[in-house]
């Protein structure tokens, strides 16, 4: 958010986000509907534990528990972290690299558009004759037996939000290869771009297969093709294979990046260098690597046998070398270092256990026997809640409040963080760990309810405190928003005063063209290293002179509305109405119409000129 935009009039500035192509402001709009959807998946969660608080509770019934159940995990994985990771990609790599922009603005708000229409579509199936209710993962064998068109929201809506996803993917794999700053060579980059570059890459090949399969179920549900009806002749396996060769790697695309934020944090305020850098950059790039070589964990009780079975345990007991290295690199950063514990580096430091918690219990489910025990009970319920929301979750909230002073130029307040932490971090532990010895005790996973004589009362009773404790940390932070907007008091360049990468030499919030002038790099840390010589700006690699732009447009939400209406003539056309194939066509009309006026409009962007750059102050707005 430019301070352009900050001096113009309420409308104008709602323009302003749905026309631009700034990745800082897509960083915003990234923040507020990934924000929106999380804390939708919230109140979900929240309705889950309530039922489940006491035996035999009646609060929901077990049709609308099993829509709740299925809403909740595919809103927290697909609407709420992966916009929120991207949120965090468009706000600081162009930075960290020293470009003025990302390589495709326009592809950069076209993937936003997709994903924020795919996800309004997916919710508005609660208003349209119910939710999906096959599950988050939808397996075939439920899901194209399920009544209703909770299964065709489901399919239509993640496949709009997939293609967005996709256009980032490529998008930040260009950008980095491509528009890095002189200087910057791949092993000076940080390690946050480093995990960005490697998830943009788990993307180009992980959402492909989630596509495929998404296509294949539509063509079942919506046209009566047969490829996973195994009445028909189908194979129900082949859809948990389409999807867990995306949803592996997906855990991987989610946790890379709170990885790298990490990295920053830990480096930041231990005010020293990140140890081990080059280990951390070939353990992230091997975690990528195996990442797609240990899917079929999901599956050994689904009939694969033994060498199969062999082949995936080997591999996924593999993953936890790559993990471990960053683990002890992170605690050797802090040793001996001058360690100051803001609000991100609790988090930081509070991450370390809690992720080894749930790595311990993947290893302890990547043994095949041991799976056949496990499977299907609260034990990977815990498994997994501690590896997304002790990893990734933790891992944006520690993002959020070290980068928020450079995204607004405010920053959060502290002891309000402080509260947001502890409540979040203590309601964590209680809800989760409980769940493992649920689990052991014999509590199957998506029941809706249970026995009064199954000794499953008290565990399940402090797993809802714990919720609600952490709905609490997650209020508090809103507040501690809200106070931080209203107030508006700014920071300067460098706020934490110990910033080391490129992001910190330039204003808080950037300029729209964020470097006047591209900087030199002369090492790692680049920042860090021009400190130490006593400067307070970075060496600039090139003379003053005009910047180029590209100009706004209103076309990526044209493009990906029509795909939002072109659905709901899909969706409706198993029921024979009249008006589904005009609803159809009218919406591709105007995705495709809107794509060919995009080719033909003379778009070359704008200069910035030279004389309006000596002027330290912020224009913005057209040259």
């Amino acid at each position: 958010m430019s301070t352009y935009a900050n001096k113009k009039g309420f409308g104008a500035t709602i323009w302003d986000y749905l026309t631009t192509v700034d990745h800082k402001k897509i960083a915003i709009l990234y923040l507020i509907s990934g924000g929106l959807f999380f804390v939708i998946g919230g109140l979900e969660a929240m309705f889950i534990r309530i039922q489940l608080a006491i035996p035999n509770n009646d609060f929901v019934s077990a049709g609308f528990y099993n829509e709740i159940l299925t809403m909740h995990g595919t809103t927290m994985i697909f609407l709420a972290a992966m916009p929120l990771v991207f949120a965090v990609m468009n706000a600081v790599v162009p930075l960290q690299i020293g470009a003025r922009d990302v390589a495709f603005p326009f592809l950069n708000s076209l993937g936003f558009w997709l994903f924020f229409f795919g996800g309004v579509f997916l919710n508005l199936s609660w208003f349209l004759g119910g939710a999906p209710d096959a599950g988050w993962t939808s397996y075939a064998s439920l899901s194209l037996h399920s009544a209703g068109h909770g299964v065709d929201f489901y399919v239509l809506g993640l496949q709009i939000s997939g293609f967005g996803t996709l256009m980032a993917g490529i998008n930040f794999l260009v950008t980095i290869i491509n528009m890095r700053a002189p200087g910057m060579t791949y092993m000076r980059m940080p390690l946050f771009t480093w995990s960005t570059f490697v998830v943009s890459a788990l993307i180009l090949f992980a959402f492909p297969p989630l596509t495929v399969g998404l296509v294949l179920m539509m063509f079942d549900r919506m046209f009566g093709a047969n490829f996973f009806d195994v009445a028909a002749g189908g194979n129900t396996i082949i859809w948990e294979h389409l999807f867990w060769i995306f949803g592996h790697p997906e855990v991987y695309i989610l946790i890379l990046p709170a990885f790298g934020i990490f990295s920053e944090i830990f480096a930041t305020f231990s005010r020293k260098r990140l140890f081990g850098y080059s280990s951390m950059v070939f353990a992230t790039v091997l975690i990528g690597f195996l990442g797609f070589m240990v899917w079929a964990h999901h599956m050994f009780t689904t009939g694969l046998g033994p060498i199969a079975n062999a082949i995936f345990a080997v591999a996924t007991m593999a993953i936890a070398v790559p993990t471990g290295i960053k683990i002890f690199n992170w605690i050797f950063t802090m040793w001996g270092g001058s360690v100051k514990f803001t609000v991100p580096m609790l988090y930081a430091v509070a991450f370390i256990p809690t992720f080894t918690m749930g790595g311990v219990t993947g290893i302890m489910l990547a043994s095949a026997p041991a799976d056949y025990q496990y499977h299907d009970s609260y034990f990977v319920v815990a498994h997994f809640h501690y590896v997304i929301v002790g990893g990734v979750v933790l891992g944006l909230l520690a993002g959020i409040n070290f980068y928020w002073p450079k995204m607004f130029g405010t920053i959060l307040n502290e002891k309000l963080g402080q509260i947001t932490f502890w409540t979040f971090l203590i309601g964590f532990h209680l809800t989760f760990f409980i769940q493992h010895f649920l689990g052991l005790m014999g509590m199957p996973r998506r029941v809706f309810t249970f026995m009064d004589n199954q000794g499953l009362n008290t565990g399940n009773m402090i797993s809802t405190v714990g919720a609600f404790l952490m709905a609490f940390g997650v209020l508090v932070m809103v507040i501690n928003i809200i106070i931080t907007s209203v107030k508006n008091e700014k920071v300067g360049n460098d706020p934490w005063g110990d910033g080391r990468t490129l992001e910190w030499a330039i204003p808080s919030p950037p300029p729209f063209y964020n470097f006047k002038q591209l900087p030199l790099v002369r090492g790692l840390d680049a920042y860090w290293v021009e400190k130490m010589e006593g400067k307070k700006e970075m060496t600039p690699a090139e003379p003053l002179g005009d910047i180029h732009m590209p100009n706004s447009s209103f076309l990526p939400v044209t493009i990906a509305f029509g795909l939002f209406v072109a659905a709901f003539g899909a969706l409706y056309h198993m029921d024979d109405k009249s008006w589904t194939l005009p609803i159809i066509i009218l919406g591709l009309l105007i995705t495709f119409g809107s794509m060919l006026i995009r080719s033909i409009k003379d778009d070359h962007g704008y200069h910035i000129h030279k004389e309006d750059l000596m002027d330290d102050t912020d224009k913005g707005g057209k040259a």
